[in-house]
């Protein structure tokens, strides 16, 4: 075994060697950069490899082009072919020798992706070819001297290829270039806003070069097709999710209208019509015979199963009313293979893959398999659909046993099985989901005045979809968060009012400085039609001219405005399990401690007159963020809001960035001056499903830039004694710790006259 290492290791010494490379950064990665392409090619592919390498180590571009090179050029050439490697050297030299050399990084770091793409070296080859010609025709000397200059759009053309890939063909990628190159060509500064996806004709272009079926042009046959068939029509709204390589976008439908891709290619024999066609029939039978179901004890996997037993029982009657869709549903649904369920074995979760077999076997009877799971649950699919009384919550009973009894600890694995799972006709079933907080249940249908009929409308809100940071990849997790907001539910509003009688010495301190925070300036606004006072001015002016035969100026009032002050603020509570734990020095716990303060802060404000709004939240996992309502900008604080206060609970952990964006959300929709987010939390962020403890602190990070980069202030004032050690990561110099908890309900307030005076 140590001949066997001894041996690799002067072997990569020997390519070091014959790569005659200086740069301290490539030597770092050498090591593995040879592992893969060791992996990945031949033994003469190794040594061109490295040869090439060589070459572009001593264009004089610095390190930056190898290491790009020694990365993506085994990948490349796994796909298309060992010529590759000769071909992204001899082109990026000719970039180097022709003035574009800024442009040989983006082109070596896009090489994989587009590889990908394309999946042969002829193609790859006529790619390479199209870019060239783009660059000379785009590259030229300055007024007939010979100095020239490099191709303005070739770089953002080289960073767009991948995308650009993924929606056009070959020749709709080369028409897209030449229109650019037609228009652009005497506009550098268009030229780059051109290729780089960022002007309207770049946009229209493309989706007139895209291949496929679009929906746009077929929104009308199609909105005949459904309401003949169905007699249903509602809005047809496309959506794109041709730049979205990490997320699989799914149709669905909302009360505003039914999403579907903007374009759907052939496949399987299947038209792109055709494919319209069956997600508006599948949705249409949703949308005929399904009921919604209240889910909020529903794990994911449960949840995941009732959807595709509730797939296939709408399809199940579609299909009895037109038989002629089974035929379209079987050409579209993909076949399993049982022969995979093995691979469980190896700790790979095919839990999907099981779901996956129950709906082939129910749509199509000729579908063999062996498993004693499958075939009892098709069953009894067929036996509750024989009644001809089958309903979703009844079709939900049998699903839920189906995981019941299926579910094993190796579907918790993250090797999750996809490969023949994905029914691409189908929607995301958001339609079928009601989330309603156990705890106000009761109080939700106990009246049926206005307030809780908003109640209702909020709880009935699908959750609101957030992108996650990861620091790792230095990138953002799209739709990564799912977080859930509703109404706060009530308690006794006199507690709040026992509270506040506490601490009247301290409200008696507070509002003589909120007096001062107080706007004194008044600001005549003259010239109106209507207003609080006679301008005497305007007005003797008006009567001259009236009296001299000439048109009186009617706009003889004038009113006031109070000057000096303009804010917004949202008061953010971390509501997770520790606020439970006793203060330390207080026989109080941190809850009931910021209880008194947020109530004692909430008096304050509305002292001074600030719109102000007051949300808490915690979180169970990224598909399960709750934030709650506890006190609306319009709202005013009394016994409603009071109430809310009162019934304040802990539970559950600490996602704070999600929570931080969606309070973002309402508050930069504020008309302020100033917008101020404060964040009050004992801890650091934090999640069961998180490891990492340094993810959700640099996704917060993030937050805390995003939501400056929108005008929002963002303050934190932590109760966690071992704050320093993380806060600052976060906040920067935008925090406070108040290390004695029990002086919570004075600082508090104190903290807001500070930061608004």
């Amino acid at each position: 075994m140590t001949d066997v290492v001894t041996e690799r290791a002067e072997e990569t010494a020997k390519y070091w060697e014959q790569l005659g490379c200086r740069f301290s950064q490539v030597n770092a990665v050498f090591d593995e950069c040879m592992k893969e392409a060791k992996a990945l090619l031949s033994k003469a592919g190794l040594e061109t490899y490295i040869e090439n390498a060589r070459i572009i180590g001593k264009m004089g571009r610095g390190a930056e082009p190898l290491l790009i090179y020694l990365e993506e050029a085994p990948s490349v050439a796994s796909i298309v072919g060992e010529h590759a490697l000769i071909k992204l050297r001899e082109f990026s030299e000719y970039m180097s020798t022709h003035t574009n050399f800024k442009a040989i990084v983006p082109f070596l770091q896009t090489s994989g992706a587009v590889a990908r793409r394309l999946n042969s070296d002829k193609m790859f080859n006529r790619y390479i070819e199209l870019v060239r010609d783009m660059m000379d025709r785009t590259s030229g000397s300055i007024h007939g001297h010979h100095t020239t200059f490099a191709s303005p759009g070739l770089p953002e053309l080289l960073k767009q290829a991948p995308k650009l890939l993924s929606v056009l063909s070959l020749q709709g990628f080369q028409n897209w270039i030449e229109y650019g190159i037609k228009y652009y060509n005497d506009h550098p500064e268009r030229q780059e806003e051109y290729f780089r996806l960022e002007s309207a004709d770049a946009i229209a272009v493309m989706q007139r070069e895209r291949h496929g079926t679009l929906l746009v042009d077929n929104e009308r046959k199609l909105d005949t097709y459904i309401r003949a068939l169905w007699n249903d029509s509602d809005y047809l709204i496309p959506y794109s999710a041709a730049f979205d390589d990490l997320r699989k976008a799914m149709p669905y439908y909302t009360d505003d209208g039914i999403r579907l891709p903007d374009v759907y290619d052939d496949i399987n024999g299947v038209s792109g019509i055709d494919r319209y066609r069956a997600a508006l029939a599948h949705m249409a039978a949703h949308r005929r015979w399904s009921q919604q179901m209240i889910v909020d004890n529903w794990s994911p996997f449960q949840r995941a199963s009732v959807e595709i037993f509730e797939d296939s029982r709408v399809e199940y009657l579609a299909c009895q009313k037109y038989p002629g869709l089974r035929k379209l549903f079987l050409a579209l649904h993909p076949i399993p293979r049982e022969e995979d369920l093995q691979l469980e074995e190896q700790g790979i979760s095919v839990f999907r893959l099981r779901l996956a077999m129950v709906s082939r076997a129910i749509l199509d009877p000729d579908f063999t398999y062996q498993n004693e799971h499958v075939r009892e649950f098709v069953n009894r699919f067929h036996e509750l659909m024989a009644t001809g009384e089958s309903t979703s919550a009844a079709m939900a009973s049998v699903a839920l046993a189906f995981i019941a009894r299926t579910r094993g600890q190796r579907d918790l694995s993250a090797r999750m099985y996809f490969d023949n799972t994905e029914v691409d006709y189908r929607d995301d079933n958001r339609h079928l989901w009601i989330y309603i907080e156990e705890s106000d249940e009761d109080e939700m249908f106990e009246h049926l005045d206005k307030r809780q009929n908003t109640e209702a409308e909020l709880h009935a809100l699908p959750p609101r979809h957030y992108d996650e940071w990861d620091y790792n990849a230095q990138n953002y997790r799209p739709d990564w968060v799912s977080v859930y907001e509703s109404l706060h539910p009530r308690g006794n509003p006199t507690m709040i009012d026992a509270l506040l009688a506490k601490n009247a010495k301290l409200t008696k301190r507070l509002k003589a400085l909120l007096e001062m925070l107080k706007p004194q300036d008044k600001v005549r606004i003259r010239y109106q039609e209507e207003g609080s006072e006679l301008d005497l001015d305007v007005a003797i002016r008006s009567l001259i001219d009236y009296k001299s035969g000439s048109s009186p100026d009617p706009r003889i009032n004038m009113s006031h405005r109070t000057d000096g002050r303009s804010f917004a603020i949202t008061l953010l509570l971390d509501l997770s399990q520790s606020l439970d734990e006793k203060a330390s020095g207080s026989n109080q716990t941190i809850l009931e401690l910021s209880q008194e303060a947020v109530s004692l802060l909430a008096w304050s404000v509305q002292q001074v007159g600030d719109a102000f709004a007051i949300g808490g939240f915690h979180s169970n996992t990224r598909h399960d963020v709750r934030y709650y309502h506890l006190k609306g900008f319009k709202e005013p604080w009394g016994d409603e809001v009071k109430s809310r206060l009162a019934a304040m609970q802990a539970g559950y952990s600490t996602r704070m960035g999600a929570a931080m964006r969606h309070a973002g959300h309402y508050l930069k929709s504020q008309q302020a001056d100033k917008k101020l987010l404060l964040i009050l939390t004992d801890g650091q962020p934090a999640d069961v499903d998180t490891k990492d403890g340094n993810l959700l602190i640099a996704d917060a990070r993030q937050a805390v830039k995003e939501l400056d980069q929108e005008g929002i202030y963002s303050y934190c004032i932590n109760l966690d004694p071992k704050a320093d050690e993380y806060v600052e990561d976060i906040f920067g110099k935008q925090y406070t710790v108040i290390d004695n908890i029990a002086r919570l309900p004075e600082r508090l307030p104190q903290l807001f006259i500070s930061l608004t005076k």
